[in-house]
């Protein structure tokens, strides 16, 4: 557990370095893998025999190294690519306020602003590539998330869903390639939407959904009977959540519904939501939210007009669980 900071570290250099896209489907030696990245051969070597300890490379009986099923996840085409994933979580953006975990600890408070003088969004709103970089790493790691939720709720029921915090759209995409009679709406800031045009685009969607700029702590776009959040509520104090889905509440209709896609921790946590539990000192170091409780949940939604009708965990191994909310 101690070294799990160096393993992570050794990913993203490998993900830095694009060396799994530069072995593509044979074998490369560490000479040869130096010399296109520039690189010192005995250290590019010795990176290889950590990836391949680490379970993303094999090495070959004549000294090549060929990539493994896992290690294809760090290449940059890959379907199911973690690459960005790899980058932005390897980045001093978001790991230098752990070094400083026991401060927030004692504190309560995020140690992110004090590493940094501002807030997580707003540095990345004066960083255009480690904010691209960020956006990328949320869409792959919402893909799997993705392709469960539009089976786990009545989607049919609805006309217009609208994704608050949408991001790149990768969500609402799948939502409305499974439910063709649906129109979609994703919300969030400039930097936030900077590559949904393109995402709804490629998907054959632009024709039905729109993308409406605004900032979820002031307003909530109309015009939607099912808003949408997924991993929003978890970046938030619960002051500020409540404000969110109040907004929320304003401008959805009485017959409509709210969904919340986020983990929800048993009252009791086991080893099995390990990953979970890290998230929540995530939050806790770099923006100031935290992971939740199914009566967290309905505690937020209460306070802000809302009353929990189901909460559907999504098939194992994902974390996910689809929370639906009616307004009252």
């Amino acid at each position: 557990m101690v070294m799990g900071a160096m393993a992570a570290q050794t990913v993203g250099a490998a993900a830095r370095l694009g060396i799994v896209d530069l072995i593509g489907g044979g074998e490369r030696t560490a000479d040869e893998l130096a010399a296109e990245c520039a690189a010192q051969p005995q250290a590019m070597g010795r990176l290889l025999r950590a990836l391949t300890g680490l379970g993303l490379l094999v090495e070959g009986a004549s000294g090549g190294f060929a990539v493994t099923p896992v290690g294809d996840l760090l290449r940059g085409d890959a379907p199911r690519s973690l690459r960005s994933f790899a980058r932005s979580f390897t980045d001093p953006a978001m790991l230098r306020a752990w070094e400083r975990l026991d401060d927030s600890v004692r504190t309560g408070e995020t140690s992110f602003d004090a590493v940094f003088g501002k807030d997580f969004f707003g540095y990345l709103a004066e960083h255009p590539e480690l904010s691209a970089e960020f956006n990328a790493a949320m869409s792959e790691a919402t893909r799997e998330t993705a392709e469960l939720v539009p089976a786990a709720f009545d989607f049919g029921s609805y006309a217009t869903v609208a994704d608050i915090g949408g991001g790149d759209g990768t969500l609402l995409a799948a939502i409305l390639t499974a439910h063709p009679e649906l129109y979609g709406i994703v919300f969030d800031t400039a930097e936030g939407l900077a590559q949904a045009g393109t995402k709804l685009a490629r998907a054959g969607l632009d024709g039905r959904s729109s993308l409406v700029t605004g900032d979820f702590f002031a307003a909530a776009p109309e015009g939607a009977d099912l808003y949408l959040l997924k991993s929003v509520i978890h970046d938030w104090n619960d002051e500020q959540c409540v404000g969110i889905l109040r907004h929320c509440r304003r401008a959805i209709p009485d017959g409509g519904r709210l969904l919340i896609v986020e983990p929800v921790l048993p009252p009791a946590v086991n080893p099995s939501v390990a990953g979970v539990c890290l998230s929540d000192l995530n939050m806790l170091v770099n923006v100031g939210g935290r992971e939740r409780t199914r009566d967290d949940f309905e505690r937020l939604c209460h306070d802000a007009g809302f009353e929990v009708r189901t909460v559907t965990p999504l098939p194992k191994p994902n974390r996910f669980s689809v929370i639906e909310a009616a307004p009252v």
